[in-house]
């Protein structure tokens, strides 16, 4: 089962300089996202799993919860270190956490 994190526990990794992961499509991400994290899609998740750090923890995030909950499951059960963000993105703008648009 794949470890949750709360958005303060997000926003206190960002502070400490933790990997965030966007899950969302790239027009999602580049509506708005999490001020530093970076985009790698849910369906280009099993071919570029690589790409995610596996010495630290990773944040995982989507609009609601529901695809980094898959992805944390996938990567956890290939030895990653990673939390789903609750409530995702729409959670993070609630909180009045930092947002930056466009593509990386």
């Amino acid at each position: 089962m794949a470890t949750e994190a709360t958005i303060e526990q997000l926003k206190q990794a960002r502070a400490a300089g933790a990997v965030v992961i966007d899950v969302r499509t790239p027009d999602e991400y580049a509506e708005a996202h999490v001020t530093g994290a970076k985009s790698l899609p849910l369906s280009e998740l099993p071919t570029r799993k690589q790409e995610v750090p596996k010495d630290q923890p990773v944040y995982l995030v989507c609009q609601g919860g529901g695809r980094s909950t898959e992805a944390a499951e996938l990567l956890s059960a290939a030895g990653y270190d990673v939390r789903s963000v609750a409530g995702g993105t729409t959670a993070w703008i609630e909180s009045g956490g930092e947002t930056a648009s466009g593509r990386d």
